[in-house]
């Protein structure tokens, strides 16, 4: 379904009980909500959470912003490399704004928001500006932005930014396959049929690569989150493989360090991706976390509280 957030379109899906409590995932850098896998979502729902997902602005089903143009990503690097302003339509905010926007729309007055590399650094934004409106705070995979940090190597770059041969869908998903096993968890190898499947689904429903480059510009432009960490309070769990060749594990421990009392999982052979034989434990991670962090419910009229 869609909903008006933050004044612009967003595709929003909600699954479990109306009076479990929220969870809201937000998703990556180009990826549609639906990378979020069912399996996992399937799991928390179990759990008796009532679980939100959404594309993000410009990517998948929500509203695009093509009217803005592609970014020139070479000199938006140049810019960033040299610590000048980096021009973006948007910013991480205005995400982090537009995730509000579906809270409101939705009628949720707070939430436990979990959050997976760009979709971390927007979550740690939702967070730092919208205190009252996040219970917990889980990251994945993510990091502080802080320019002394570790970056990728040049083949993750290169693939990164590599492009398919041609729009036809057998070509975006050979390119997004070759990409993602770049990246991915050398200690959880994916079973290729599922894989390919899984591509070609988000391919089929919808693949916008101008957006991937506005967001990607949109990082650019926000730049180092440092100051942005240390105003965060509420609950925090940092999660990161220390097999992450996208995002090197040391932002993981970063963002934990600059942000008060947040606790930290490394995780052997885990890289970029969410592998099926990880998904029951970043189930009970997440759980655990939001339940730890969530108050005890106000005992009934009458009923005297128990210790």
């Amino acid at each position: 379904m869609k909903v008006t957030a933050n004044g612009i379109q967003i595709e929003v899906d909600v699954q479990g009980p109306p009076e479990g409590q929220p969870l809201m995932l937000v998703m990556g850098l180009g990826m549609q909500y639906v990378a979020w896998p069912e399996e996992l979502v399937a799991d928390l729902v179990a759990r008796g959470f009532r679980v939100i997902r959404f594309d993000n602005r410009d990517i998948g089903l929500s509203q695009g912003f093509d009217q803005a143009g592609p970014p020139r990503m070479v000199g938006a690097m140049l810019r960033y490399t040299l610590r000048l302003p980096v021009p973006a339509p948007y910013r991480l905010r205005d995400m982090a704004d537009d995730a509000i926007g579906v809270l409101d729309a939705l009628g949720i007055r707070s939430a436990h928001v979990v959050g997976a590399s760009m979709g971390g650094m927007i979550a740690q934004h939702m967070a730092a500006h919208h205190p009252t409106r996040v219970r917990s705070l889980t990251l994945i995979m993510t990091t502080s932005g802080a320019r002394q940090l570790p970056q990728p190597s040049f083949r993750v770059r290169q693939a990164l930014m590599a492009r398919p041969r041609s729009a036809a869908v057998t070509d975006v998903v050979a390119h997004l396959e070759g990409l993602l096993r770049v990246i991915g968890s050398p200690g959880y190898p994916a079973d290729p049929a599922e894989f390919r499947a899984r591509i070609r689904r988000g391919v089929e429903r919808g693949y916008h690569p101008a957006g991937f480059l506005r967001q990607l510009a949109a990082i650019l432009a926000t730049g180092d989150r440092s100051p942005l960490l240390g105003r965060i309070t509420c609950p925090t769990l940092v999660i990161h493989g220390k097999a992450d060749p996208l995002v090197p594990y040391q932002g993981g421990v970063d963002t934990a360090y600059k942000i008060r009392d947040a606790r930290l999982v490394l995780l052997d052979g885990f890289g970029h991706d969410f592998p099926p034989a990880l998904f029951g434990r970043f189930a009970d991670m997440i759980a655990r976390h939001a339940t730890e962090a969530a108050p005890p419910p106000p005992p009934l009229q009458g009923t005297p509280a128990v210790a």
